[in-house]
């Protein structure tokens, strides 16, 4: 099993949903999310995630999880591909990290966290070995003992948890592509169409 780092910066995503899942995965509820993880293709279900705030005080490491499918394409304009990829994972813990993080970017700064970047710019990096056996470690003695939560059968494809975010993202887009198709509309002079070039045609003929 490999663990991997999911970046979370406040000023790109402001997460107003954050305290609420916080609540229902503090109650044991198995909460799924899906996060994108860059360029990484190599994560495999089973496989461990931190999530570590950016950009915004507090920093650091405050939530956990499972990943429960592997990256997969989702399509997305605003990027040059055309596409990002995304994991579906579920939490296992997870702090509201607008009031708190579990472990804060200082302590990772002592070794062998230290071995680690951690302030990476895109989700879906490798944690380092060394680095992962301790934050494992350092983890269960912050937040206890935990199995893997159980999940039932999927009812249909995972949804963010960051709705709000995406929701305004994807409004954005849209409103951009419909401002462009506009203007490109608005300078293209009115092209006549055969048939009325053809009457017109055969209107002067006539004459």
């Amino acid at each position: 099993m490999t663990a991997f780092l999911l970046i979370w910066s406040p000023k790109k995503w402001p997460w107003p949903e954050l305290p609420d899942v916080a609540k229902r995965v503090a109650t044991g509820v198995a909460v799924t999310d899906v996060w994108g993880c860059g360029f990484a293709r190599g994560i495999l279900p089973g496989d461990r995630v931190f999530l570590h705030r950016v950009a915004l005080e507090p920093k650091g490491i405050f939530g956990s999880g499972y990943v429960t499918r592997a990256p997969y394409e989702v399509p997305d304009t605003a990027t040059k591909r055309g596409y990002r990829l995304c994991i579906d994972f579920v939490y296992d813990w997870l702090a509201d990290a607008h009031e708190n993080v579990v472990i804060s970017r200082d302590d990772l700064r002592a070794h062998p966290f230290s071995v680690q970047t951690w302030d990476a710019q895109s989700s879906g990096t490798v944690i380092k070995p060394i680095a992962e056996g301790a934050l494992e470690k350092r983890w269960r003695e912050l937040t206890g003992a935990r199995k893997p939560p159980q999940l039932d059968a999927p009812q249909g494809p995972t949804h963010s948890s960051k709705v709000t975010a995406h929701v305004a993202a994807v409004s954005k887009q849209a409103s951009k592509q419909a401002n462009r198709q506009a203007t490109g509309q608005a300078g293209k002079p009115s092209a006549e169409t055969k048939p009325a070039k053809k009457r017109r045609r055969k209107a002067a003929d006539d004459s």
